[in-house]
């Protein structure tokens, strides 16, 4: 017989949520995009599920935590199905990572869902983060002189993934067809006319092909709901047994946990 599992204690650690309960992790950032340098980091991002008994608890569990390991990121289960069925681009981008590094059953069930997540809402999330990113680069060029050029190259990297989305209904996130440009673009060899006339076109074409996009509305908010709802109703039993067991083999005077 296995050790029945244990629960994260009163205070519990949060990293041990990453460590032991992930679902899902990849890598992001240069790496996943196609755009990796021999100088880029290793971008680490995942999804937890948290087990069902810490929502009992006045201290509800964390909705997402940093680390362990230097640039990882994770967040719990819920608060990714949120965000993605917002469109956030950021959760997006993570559900379609060419680099997966860790996926569990619910994991491979949550990246089925990834068609369910998408829609037409992506136009204004990914505009209005794009549009964010390009003020402040604006910014930077009238103080400093300059924009600051690697965020501008994921700013248009990021316009040409919305724009691709809206036309095929499909979110593609490696850049590879348009390395060689966006490369140059890091490293300072358009000028800023040029990156401001390339941000405009592709706005203009992501406008254009929202009349004729294939995606859906909204997203499939029931059947993510659903995902979730099983899964959490699942994590309690998963435990409630493993409580019983404890139980059980404690009134036979056999040692807890032991397997």
């Amino acid at each position: 017989m296995t050790a029945a599992p244990e629960l994260p204690a009163e205070a519990p650690d949060h990293h041990a949520l990453v460590r032991d309960h992930t679902v899902y992790a990849c890598v992001m950032g240069s790496r996943a995009f196609g755009l990796a340098t021999e100088a880029s980091d290793t971008d680490r991002r995942g999804v937890y599920l948290a087990p069902t008994p810490l929502f009992w608890r006045f201290e509800k569990p964390p909705t997402h935590v940093e680390g362990p390991r230097e640039e990882e990121f994770s967040w719990e289960l819920e608060r990714v199905c949120e965000l993605a069925l917002r469109a956030n681009p950021n959760i997006l981008e993570v559900l379609h990572s060419p680099l997966v590094e860790t996926l569990t059953p619910v994991g491979e069930e949550l990246l089925s869902l990834r068609e369910a997540f998408l829609s037409r809402r992506a136009h204004a999330t990914f505009t209005r983060y794009a549009a964010s990113q390009h003020a402040k680069l604006r910014a930077d060029v009238r103080t400093h002189g300059a924009p600051r050029w690697k965020h501008a190259m994921h700013l248009v990297r990021l316009l040409l993934s919305c724009r691709d989305l809206l036309r095929t209904g499909r979110l593609a996130i490696d850049a590879t067809p348009h390395r060689d440009r966006l490369l140059a673009l890091k490293r300072g060899e358009l000028t800023w006319p040029e990156v401001e006339s390339w941000v405009t076109r592709l706005a203009e074409e992501s406008e254009a092909a929202l009349t004729t996009t294939p995606l859906p509305e909204s997203p499939d908010h029931a059947r993510v709901e659903s995902f979730l709802t099983h899964t959490r109703r699942a994590s309690a039993v998963r435990w409630a047994v493993a409580d019983d067991e404890v139980v059980q083999r404690g009134m036979r005077g056999g040692p807890v946990g032991e397997g």
